[in-house]
């Protein structure tokens, strides 16, 4: 007789969401355990905190997300969601002054979260073998430190546990994860973790667009000079469906964004430069501001722990959780649920896969650690724990500067830009540096002139002047 085979998957994160639908390719059997009662539309939800602000999915994790899920982003589309060609529909000023909106070469994928969330969340719950458990939580694991056999789940409504059997448990819960706990009460030794946190501060609030700033409209981003020691403060218009903006505020330790309505449009006029503020003039706000605290560089290697039981996983914010301003949190989780399929292709056994994944994981995660950790380190009480000697250690200087130099030359030349806009995209390793044309490109230095001025188009710059 054929023995059933279930796996289970703890939280509908979008890491979650993609695991569920890259095992039901190799079980009988998928249970989805979700804390939060079942939504009914693009709305957001306790179990997403973040979910008002702005989230960039970038052109490779949309592709990521449409290979595991076919069409994902095309229903995101026809939803309302926008492309966004960068750096041509994306008005930045970086550290280095402003950035010259050279032709695309990469995309973001400009939506809600709440958006992107129910897309997959419809796609999954269309997949006959896989449910979703509303309003259950995963209180612990069942098995040993050699062998997870399953999980308990708690019914929130009535607070009755009951032990559901899995083939494979992977954990998709997010910074909430108890995980490491529950090895810990396994006999596992503790597991190394490491927490580099600026304290930096989310404040969103959503605008109607002014009329005029319709389909095309760039993204508008103000970045903070992370080389200057003050508090870095950011801003970002970023459009959305319905014809709306989504406006991000941020700040670090000692910056912070106030929730005040009033005192926000006057924070993002404070930025190294008022173009935010100078557009949101003309803009009509819908809500209130809504702030988020929840933002530190969080790691946990599993990968160190001297052995990993069989049936178990973990991807996405159980693993690494990074400073939103990235927007590497989705790329990571679409990089890990492939990670997930590509291992179930190799085990013979769906308990197996665990072990290929946690040390895979760890390798997909160290770029976009080292990205996000490099500059928030940098800002005044920026609160370090960790062993990792890259985060410890006194950065060498030439190092510094040499990074420095390819940001800077990546404002005014196409090659170099793209080559960066590759490795912050996670399109391609920071090794990419080293391809020839772009080292041809790094010595013969920048093609065009320093720019003074945002560089607008004439329709934005009538825009500002009706605001």
């Amino acid at each position: 007789m054929h023995e059933i085979t279930r796996g289970v998957v703890l939280g509908t994160s979008i890491a979650g969401m993609l695991a569920a639908s890259a095992l039901a390719r190799h079980v009988d059997e998928v249970v989805v355990v979700e804390r939060d009662e079942a939504p009914t539309g693009p709305f957001s939800r306790k179990g997403l905190p973040q979910s008002w602000h702005v989230h960039q999915l970038w052109s490779s994790g949309a592709k990521l997300i449409d290979k595991l899920l076919p069409g994902t982003i095309n229903r995101l589309y026809q939803a309302g969601a926008n492309r966004i060609g960068v750096p041509q529909q994306h008005i930045t000023l970086t550290a280095f002054g402003w950035q010259h909106r050279f032709t695309e070469s990469q995309y973001m994928v400009c939506c809600s979260r709440p958006l992107i969330d129910w897309t997959i969340l419809q796609q999954i719950q269309a997949e006959p073998r896989i449910t979703v458990l509303w309003e259950h939580d995963a209180t612990g694991l069942l098995g040993t430190a050699d062998h997870v056999t399953g999980v308990i789940v708690r019914d929130m409504a009535t607070g009755a546990h009951r032990e559901m059997q899995a083939d494979l448990v992977v954990d998709a819960t997010g910074r909430a994860s108890q995980l490491a706990n529950w090895l810990t009460g396994m006999g596992l030794p503790p597991v190394e973790t490491d927490v580099v946190d600026s304290g930096i501060t989310y404040a969103t609030r959503l605008f109607r667009a002014p009329p005029g700033a319709g389909q095309g409209f760039p993204i508008v981003t103000v970045y903070a000079d992370y080389r200057v020691p003050r508090p870095g403060q950011n801003g970002t218009i970023f459009p959305i469906e319905n014809g709306n903006w989504l406006v991000t505020v941020s700040g670090t330790r000692g910056g912070e964004p106030p929730a005040d309505d009033h005192a926000f449009t006057e924070f993002a006029r404070g930025l190294r430069h008022p173009i935010v503020a100078d557009f949101l003039a003309g803009a009509e706000p819908l809500t209130s501001v809504r702030r988020t605290r929840s933002t530190s560089n969080r790691r946990l290697h599993f990968d160190k722990l001297p052995q990993w039981p069989r049936g178990l996983a973990a991807i996405g914010d159980a693993v690494a959780a990074f400073n939103p301003i990235f927007g590497h949190g989705i790329i990571a989780a679409a990089m890990g649920a492939t990670a997930l399929s590509e291992a179930l292709e190799r085990v013979s056994s769906v308990g197996d896969v665990g072990a290929l994944l946690v040390r895979k994981v760890a390798r997909i995660v160290d770029e976009p650690w080292l990205i996000a950790t490099s500059q928030d380190t940098c800002y005044p009480d920026c609160r370090i724990q960790a062993k990792d000697p890259r985060l410890t250690e006194k950065p060498d200087p030439r190092q510094q500067q040499l990074t420095d130099f390819v940001s800077e030359v990546a404002t005014r030349q196409p090659v170099v830009n793209n080559a960066l806009l590759r490795i912050t995209s996670l399109s391609a390793p920071s090794s990419c540096m080293q391809e020839p044309d772009v080292l041809a490109a790094l010595q013969a230095g920048p093609t065009h002139p320093r720019l003074t001025e945002p560089p607008l188009s004439t329709s934005e710059r009538m825009l500002l002047q009706r605001a």
